[in-house]
């Protein structure tokens, strides 16, 4: 991740509707939310999800799709874990035995449940 990127995403995150929407659509995992199920879960207007939602897409820290009627959000792990990366590269200068940061990839569903 180069710094622009990292500063687009770290500015997106520093907002707490941001942050908020954007950890739960962590913890949803690849299933991801409905906007309207992230919006009731937040408890914020429509319009107002809507421009938080636009700048963590801008910042690539979300992506959505269409299924029919519903739009489905999920957090984009791939950003997230490049954004850690980024911030954990060049821990304690050497001077400890750091391990890099564990990335999050987290497992598909599969069958019914």
């Amino acid at each position: 991740m180069k710094t622009p990127a990292a500063l687009a995403a770290l500015a997106a995150l520093s907002q707490e509707t941001r942050l908020a929407a954007f950890r739960r659509l962590v913890e949803a995992g690849h299933a991801g939310l409905a906007v309207g199920e992230l919006r009731n879960a937040l408890d914020v207007p429509p319009a107002t999800l809507t421009a938080h939602l636009n700048v963590l897409r801008a910042a690539d820290l979300v992506r959505d799709e269409r299924e029919g009627r519903v739009i489905r959000l999920q957090a984009n792990y791939a950003c997230m874990n490049a954004l850690i990366a980024y911030l954990t590269e060049n821990c304690c200068a050497g001077e400890a035995d750091c391990t890099p940061a564990k990335t999050c990839t987290p497992r598909r569903k599969t069958g019914a449940s």
